[in-house]
């Protein structure tokens, strides 16, 4: 039976330049105006090949964001929608998830600009996405019906391999194409691939929303309540990968290395989650496994954006994906 992976997404339009018109930008207009009223302010936020984002002021002196994602990641808007219904208190509030836009009201400053690098921030950061992600467990069925993509442990090895045949049989020139000395090498490391999938399932934790890109920028602070947000690459996995972006953000911050203490205080306060479901000695022994197959999560989130990419933007960003591939096997953040 066919895989959703056996094969790249096709080429499809870019909406990066209709996104600069004024015709989007009276689209737009329009659409959040049949929600929150006249619109008297409108600026541009953010615009990249795989989404915009607007920030708007409305007459009341109310202040919004509206997005519109590329094809392959529009399933933000319905899982907005969902997470906003199953976990309201720990999302940003959405007003409206339709006709392929997101609008929320502005939460103030992201938790980077008031909580700085404080150690205990990033605790608190590690702990309240595996709080999300355990009040999840049981809308698993949910979730998925919003088309989200779910990548197994068991998945891994063969998603891997995929990506790796994929890539290396592009064309030479192309961007995004995985070079044969290195598609070689991630080829040897496979059976690496599989033992760390093994090692992970053997844990038992039920699948779940995967962020998949963790960061203090993607994350409100409201009254003393982290709200998540920015939904766009998640993915549904076992729940212990999502540490990977923040960990290798933080090593970075702090010059740490792999067993560094600090590190660890973060990965505790997440696993001590998970700990009804399987004892810390295993989650921690198995932490290393779980964050490398969550390399492949981030694969997938740019193998979503690469179809809707110009030809310009896929010769700035159609080398990420096999980037991240070309990780596999790298060092994890940290080690037992």
């Amino acid at each position: 039976m066919p895989e959703w992976y056996d094969a790249l997404p096709g080429r499809d339009l870019s909406l990066s330049s209709r996104w600069a018109t004024d015709e989007f930008r009276e689209e737009l207009r329009a659409w959040c105006e049949s929600w929150v009223g006249p619109v008297v302010d409108m600026e541009q936020h953010k615009l990249r090949a795989w989404a915009t984002v607007w920030r708007l002021r409305t007459a009341d002196g109310r202040r919004w964001f509206a997005k519109q994602n590329c094809p392959g990641q529009q399933v933000e808007v319905p899982l907005m929608e969902a997470l906003s219904r199953l976990a309201p208190q720990r999302v940003v509030p959405v007003t409206a998830a339709r006709d392929g836009f997101l609008l929320t009201p502005d939460q103030g400053p992201v938790f980077y600009e008031t909580a700085g690098d404080d150690l205990e921030n990033w605790v608190r950061l590690a702990r309240d996405a595996a709080l999300l992600q355990r009040e999840l467990v049981p809308h698993h069925r949910e979730l998925l019906a919003t088309g989200m993509t779910e990548l197994t442990p068991q998945q891994a090895p063969a998603y891997a391999a995929a990506r790796i045949e994929q890539y290396a049989v592009l064309d030479p020139g192309d961007s995004r194409r995985l070079e044969p000395v290195v598609a070689d090498r991630l080829r040897a490391h496979l059976p690496v691939v599989r033992r760390w999938a093994e090692q992970v399932a053997a844990l038992g934790l039920p699948l779940t929303l995967n962020h998949n890109d963790l960061h203090e920028n993607n994350v409100f602070d409201v009254d003393g309540r982290l709200r998540f947000f920015d939904f766009g690459d998640s993915l549904m996995t076992e729940p212990l990968g999502v540490l990977l972006v923040p960990l290798n953000i933080l090593g970075e911050k702090l010059g740490a290395d792999a067993d560094d203490r600090r590190l660890w205080r973060v990965v505790d306060a997440a696993l001590e989650v998970w700990t009804d479901l399987a004892p810390a000695a295993e989650l921690r022994a198995a932490l290393p496994a779980a964050l490398q197959l969550g390399r492949l999560g981030r694969v997938e989130s740019w193998v979503r954006c690469q179809p809707s990419q110009n030809d310009e933007q896929l010769a700035e960003w159609g080398p990420v994906a096999v980037a991240w591939l070309a990780t596999l096997d790298a060092d994890p953040p940290v080690t037992t």
